[in-house]
Formats: structure tokens, sequence, C-alpha cells
């Protein structure tokens, strides 16, 4: 039996890269029926964690059958992703307007649906440099550096177009009626920037990188190497957590006044980074463990599922052999049901074909 919040939903995912399989996933962690259209069966694959929690078909999209096969899947469905270029359904028939009223057809998309640069190609780190988010990460001396892909393919990826699918489910339930949701990464990036659109406005963002709040200029919130060559984070913006930082590493408590005098941020990292420089990253753990310094150890991906913190919690867990996260947010009542590895791609194929009313004969000749 289904288990979790969206237990009642079922979304048909065509199969791709980047922000639309996490997006799947997540649905599916959640309890969603997510069963993916995928285009040769392949044996299971434990890395493949954006597939846990689906069921996957192989369906031919260029023959008539398997043509056929997927409008039937796509109509007994409540949600359609796809993250293909724009026009890329269409031409093969299951476009929008070939669709049931009532499905809510999702569409992800790095440039979005519209636009002069709509059908090139791109990767997170193209989408962010366009939102003006890239020029500000990384040293002052050096080029923008990418945020792995967490920030353009998931942050304003992913969780946008769960967020549109989401906001449309609700929306239905008045209207009755489906819709596109077209969820761009160069839409949700700005997006997730309010608060530093709002500094920029009120002139306390200034356009240099590495010499504001957030981007490791001010030396209460950076990252700090260790005697041992690892490293700590640090980021005391509040005066009363800044308070005790100062505290922790035996400074004068007169320095509270000067915090965010920019002019002495330079001289207060240099500062900071030699103290630091003097224990290991685990000792200034010890020293700020249960502090509100707003401190905290940089662990290697290794090292975080250990944590105690990360251990209590299993936030992070061990599914055939590949770590990875556990279901998130968690609930109160709608408990999602335990991950498993995924399955084979095209393993249910017989299985969704019977569920949508194929004969045997049928199935023989899709598969």
């Amino acid at each position: 039996m289904s288990q979790g919040p969206l237990a009642s939903l079922k979304v048909v995912e065509f199969s791709g890269l980047g922000p639309a399989p996490l997006a799947g996933q997540l649905l599916a962690d959640m309890g969603a029926e997510v069963i993916t259209v995928d285009r040769a069966a392949a044996p299971a694959d434990p890395t493949d964690v954006n597939r846990r929690g689906k069921k996957s078909v192989v369906l031919n999209l260029k023959s008539d059958a398997g043509l056929d096969a997927a409008r039937r899947l796509i109509a007994a469905s409540d949600v359609l992703i796809e993250g293909f270029r724009p026009g890329v359904m269409e031409r093969l028939g299951l476009g929008p307007d070939s669709c049931p009223k009532a499905l809510i057809y999702a569409r992800m998309t790095g440039w979005g649906q519209d636009g002069p640069w709509a059908h090139k190609a791109g990767h997170d780190i193209n989408y962010l440099s366009l939102t003006g988010a890239l020029h500000a990460m990384g040293a002052a001396d050096s080029a923008p550096v990418p945020p792995l892909n967490m920030v353009a393919d998931y942050g304003g990826g992913t969780m946008f177009l769960i967020f549109g699918i989401l906001s449309a489910v609700i929306e239905r339930g008045v209207s009755g009626k489906g819709q596109v949701v077209d969820a761009a990464m160069v839409d949700g990036v700005p997006a997730m920037m309010g608060l530093i659109h709002g500094m920029l406005a009120e002139g306390f963002w200034t356009q240099h990188r590495g010499a504001n709040w957030l981007d490791g200029g001010a030396h209460f919130y950076r990252c700090y190497t260790c005697a041992d060559g690892k490293y700590v984070s640090v980021g005391a913006l509040e005066p009363q957590f800044y308070a005790i930082l100062l505290d922790k590493l035996n400074l004068p408590e007169d320095l509270r006044t000067s915090q965010n005098d920019r002019e002495t941020w330079p001289d207060m990292s240099a500062r900071f980074a030699d103290i630091f420089a003097t224990k290991n990253r685990d000792e200034w753990a010890e020293i700020f463990e249960g502090s509100d310094a707003c401190v905290a150890p940089v662990l290697e991906f290794s090292e975080a599922p250990d944590h105690p913190h990360m251990a209590l919690r299993q936030s992070l867990i061990n599914v055939g052999g590949t770590v990875q996260s556990a279901p998130a947010p968690r609930f109160s009542r709608s408990q999602p049901r335990p991950i498993v590895a995924p399955n084979a791609v095209g393993g249910e194929t017989v299985e969704v074909l019977q569920a949508l009313g194929f004969s045997d004969e049928e199935i023989e000749t899709l598969t």
C-alpha cells in the first residue's frame, strides 16, 4: 500500500537528466506513484538514486503502439514531468494540447519555454551566470566558482518545479482544470535572491565578489583552515553570536562594536586565520560544541553520515551500498515508505501496461 502525504498523486515522468528526475524522486519519496517512460531497458543500478521509489516502463515513442501506450499512461496520471528542450514533446505528438485538460503538464528547462535562448543548450553554471548570482560566488581575486550544481539545477530548477506542480494540484482542486507549469532555472534562481536584491537596493551589498556579508568577505562568515589542513565554517552574523565567537577565541569583548565595520574585515580575517590555524578541526569542534557561536566543522562526504547530529536524525542513509538522503521533509502522521534501491529500467513495463488495460498479446508486441 502507498504511504506518504502524496500517496494519492499519480505522476508520469519522461526520463531525462538533471532537475526533472530529482523532482520525480522527491515526489516518489513522499508517496506519489511515479512511472518513468524510458527508451531502453537496463539493469538495476543502486547508484542511480534519482530512480528510487519509481516504476519504469520502456516504450518506443517512434512507433504508433508506443505512442498509444504513452497516451494511455498520461491519461491515467495527474501530473506529467518532462525536461526536454521546447518543442520536443510536441514533435512526438505528446504536447500539452494533445493531453487531457485536467493534466498538470510540468516542464523543466534552464532557459524557459520562450525567449531568444530557449532552444540553446546549457548547464547549471550557464543558467546561474545569467542571473547575476554566479558573479557573487568565489574569492575576490579569482574567477567565480560554481557551487556544484546545487543552485540552478536543484534550487532554481527542481524545487520550483515541485512548487509549481503542487500549486497547480491545489488550484485544480478548485477549478477542476489542469495547466502547464513552465519551470525555468533562470526564473527560479532570482526568486531565491530576494535578500541579496534587497541589500543591493539599500546599498549594503556591493558588486565586488568576496567583499560582502555572505560571500566570504566578512571575517565572521567564512571558512578557516585549521592546523591539520581541514576547515571550520564560521557564521556568527548576529551580534550576540559574534560575542560568543569572540569569547571562545579569547579575543577582547570590545571588538563587538566594530563587527560590521568593513574597513576592519581584512585585518580581522587575518587575525581569525592565525587563531584557527593553531588547532586541528576536531579540536575546534569540541571547543565550540554546544555553543551559539555558529561554528561547525567542514565535513567531507564520507564523514557526514557519522556526525552525531546527522547520525541521530539519520539524515543520510545507506541503501544498497549507496549513501544518500533520507526522505525530507518529515511529517508527524504521513510517514513515507522505506527507501529501497532502484529497480531495473523497464522492470515494471508489463505491470504498468496490464494496469492500463493492455492484453498479454498487445504487451508482447510492445515489449
